[in-house]
């Protein structure tokens, strides 16, 4: 699938404020599932300095840091980029301790990801997800499918546009959540089963019926010898292809938080606005004859 994607957040405070350095992941991923083909990012507001960094879990972000007091600061960024993966399950487990559940990886990749494998996990998540797992008769593979398609089906899906995700234990309890609270509980349930989960958030095409817009979207990313990062999207109930387009992923969602920073200004209150424009198709010149997605200027 070819995506076109114009995104713009707008920040507004009371009165100025000076704002501390902010990270932006804003870049989408480059790997076998997805390639950018055009990327610009610009502060309508300039900034003192803007740098690429690499994060740890490999996200490319950039860092913008601020000398003068504003009211505002507006991010606009511009896209076209290729997703690449047909199938979501191309894919064969190599190493026989991770096909069942709970799942064991080899010493080195346990190492690895052991940021995505612990925590705490609340009681009644663990029992809720053994007793998924017991259907599927212990199947890692299976219980990956079937955890994503209890929660879609199972769930009140709602739109919610800010705040944090609530915890895990509380979104199986009201059987109700946001995107982003779903993937929280999906991964929650997939690391008391041993499989390493991050937090995912990025864009998709698919609109679930709770949401009337295009807006960020969240879901989870499970670890499997011989497939690598393999995404699953709870509150859409299904294994992901080539209609999502990832921009960053952690083992803490904080970490994916597409812009992450702080502003200091005693009892100054701030606002958020935003934009995102989306289009998809199945080749470059179907998408190039559709019309240009309106921007507001």
């Amino acid at each position: 699938m070819f995506f076109r994607i114009h995104h713009r957040l707008s920040y507004s405070y009371d009165r100025p404020v000076f704002l501390e350095p902010m990270t932006l992941r804003l870049t989408p991923r480059q790997d076998g599932s997805q390639r950018i083909l055009e990327h610009h990012l610009r502060l309508v507001d300039p900034a003192a300095g803007l740098t690429r960094v690499l994060e740890p879990d490999g996200t490319d972000a950039m860092v913008a840091w601020f000398q003068q007091e504003r009211d505002q600061l507006t991010i606009e960024v511009d896209m076209l980029l290729e997703t690449l993966r047909s199938n979501p399950y191309d894919w064969i487990i190599t190493h026989k301790e991770a096909q069942h559940l709970p799942v064991d990886y080899p010493e080195a990749e346990a190492c690895s990801l052991a940021g995505c494998r612990h925590g705490q996990i609340d009681p009644a998540v663990r029992a809720w997800a053994q007793a998924i797992a017991d259907k599927v008769e212990g199947s890692a593979t299976a219980f990956l499918g079937a955890l994503a398609d209890e929660i879609h089906h199972g769930f009140h899906h709602v739109g919610r546009l800010e705040g944090e995700p609530t915890s895990a234990a509380e979104t199986l309890a009201t059987l109700t959540g946001a995107c982003r609270d779903t993937a929280v509980l999906y991964i929650a349930a997939c690391r008391s089963q041993g499989l390493a989960a991050r937090f995912v958030s990025g864009y998709s095409m698919h609109h679930p019926p709770e949401v009337s817009e295009h807006e960020l979207h969240a879901w989870a990313e499970v670890y499997l010898p011989g497939g690598g990062w393999r995404g699953f999207d709870p509150s859409l109930g299904l294994a992901v292809a080539d209609g999502h387009v990832v921009l960053a992923a952690a083992p803490d969602h904080h970490l994916a938080a597409p812009v992450s920073g702080r502003y200091r200004g005693t009892g100054v209150g701030s606002s958020l606005a935003y934009l995102i424009r989306l289009q998809a198709a199945s080749s470059r010149d179907e998408l190039e004859g559709m019309a240009q997605p309106m921007v507001s200027s």
